[in-house]
């Protein structure tokens, strides 16, 4: 039996780790080789669900826009191609969608960079239909002015008057774009130069007559825009009522910033007269230059106004005047919530008016009087207006020398008020989520 025993022998692989389970399936080869070459066979629309996520998982996210904007809509795909560009990338600011984040900041970022008469506008034309469904909100940070050649001047002494200076440097014409952008709704410019360092020129920071043509123009055609945002860009009384000139009568413009301008008495009678004319419900004209005549003519516009809701004036140099214009516009206005009249000159005379509104107006929730001299007269007249009122949450009257039992007793009857707010709405959503058989 010795004789018949089979010799049992060792067989040795050549790779010792090989495995039938490392061989790739010939699917997955393929789906490999479509990925590789998607560039030139864009083939994606005929594979299995799973078989399309192998693929897009795959992609280069520096395919070219022209080929991906209207054929991959993965969001993970957008969310790589983001992430490659940009090292913050914020995607609540931008309705969850990483589709929308990447074409919108795309698009920010070449008129940012558009240099007049150097860049060809095809450049930006060129994406608007890739993009134009997905791109609902930008915010231009800079405008770069075009390229001048001129000899150098040495001066002893440099003013600020040098800005009125030398030749008109236009900027980006939105009037190329906007129309076209059939989906935007908020719209954010500043006319300025970021980081421009020891180049620094007054008249980087301009914005021309034709700046605001092209703007105005352009806006008007836009009717789907609902927040317009101009701040920081030296808009004057006769840029305002250009720009509201052609802003009478938007049928959809809801928000309206001008702050951090220019605007004097002319600009905001031209405001007054938009707010007649617009179903606005935010206006935003802080650390402007507008005085008593001014303020008179917003006010008489909100004493009619039914849709403002949020109104803001700080920084400006209302005085008394304005700021009891302003003060009795709300004993016949009943829609404003929010009102900010800080840093304004204020004193006695307006406290005194503003009690007649605390006690009468149960619609304003929040009032802003900081810095302003309202006295320890002012701060009595204040609690005794506020002794009446049931809608005031918010009151802000630092700086405003009243005296400690006064603002101990605002600030009492605020807490009261914001009590109220919340048993009311915890009695409203309570009675939404009982059921009607009940």
């Amino acid at each position: 039996m010795a004789g018949h025993q089979r010799t049992l022998r060792w067989i040795i692989g050549e790779d010792p780790e090989w495995s039938l389970a490392l061989v790739p399936l010939l699917s997955n080869l393929c789906l490999q080789s479509i990925a590789r070459n998607f560039e030139k066979k864009p083939f994606i629309e005929e594979l299995l669900p799973a078989q399309k996520d192998y693929v897009l998982e795959r992609l280069s996210p520096s395919l070219p826009l022209q080929l991906t904007a209207n054929l991959i809509s993965d969001e993970g795909y957008w969310k790589r191609c983001c992430k490659q560009r940009w090292d913050l990338c914020d995607v609540t600011q931008y309705g969850h969608s990483w589709k929308q984040m990447y074409f919108e900041r795309h698009l920010e970022n070449l008129i940012e960079l558009f240099i007049p008469e150097v860049t060809d506008p095809k450049t930006i034309l060129d994406v608007v239909p890739l993009g134009k469904n997905y791109i609902k909100k930008l915010n231009i940070s800079q405008l770069l002015p075009p390229i001048r050649e001129s000899p150098k001047q040495l001066e002893d002494d440099v003013s600020d008057t040098s800005s009125e200076s030398g030749p008109s440097l236009d900027h980006f014409d939105f009037g190329i774009l906007l129309d076209q952008l059939t989906n935007l709704e908020e719209l954010c410019v500043v006319y300025r130069v970021k980081g421009c360092g020891m180049n620094f020129e007054w008249n980087l920071f301009e914005f021309t007559l034709q700046d605001c043509q092209f703007l105005s123009k352009a806006l008007n055609l836009c009717r789907t825009l609902k927040v317009l945002r101009l701040h920081q860009s030296k808009v004057d009384d006769g840029r305002c009522r250009l720009l509201v000139r052609h802003l009478l009568d938007h049928p959809s413009l809801r928000e309206l910033d001008l702050s951090h301008n220019r605007i004097g008495d002319r600009g905001a009678r031209a405001i007054g007269k938009l707010l007649n004319r617009s179903s606005l419900e935010a206006l935003n004209v802080c650390d402007n230059n507008i005085r008593g005549p001014g303020a008179q003519a917003i006010a008489y516009a909100l004493s009619t106004n039914s849709t403002l809701l949020s109104l803001n004036l700080r920084l400006n140099r209302l005085g008394d005047v304005g700021g009891q214009a302003i003060s009795r516009a709300l004993l016949m206005n009943r829609t404003l919530l929010r009102l900010h009249l800080g840093s304004n000159a204020m004193g006695e005379p307006t406290a005194s008016v503003l009690s007649q509104v605390l006690a009468e107006n149960n619609t304003l929730e929040s009032i802003n009087l900081s810095c302003n001299s309202l006295g320890v007269d002012g701060g009595t007249a204040l609690v005794e207006g506020m002794s009446h009122n049931t809608s005031i949450t918010e009151c802000d009257i630092r700086l405003t020398e009243v005296d400690q039992e006064s603002e101990s007793c605002i600030c009492q009857v605020v807490r009261n008020n914001q009590n109220r707010a919340r048993r009311k709405q915890a009695l409203q959503k309570a009675t939404r989520s009982t059921p009607n058989w009940l």
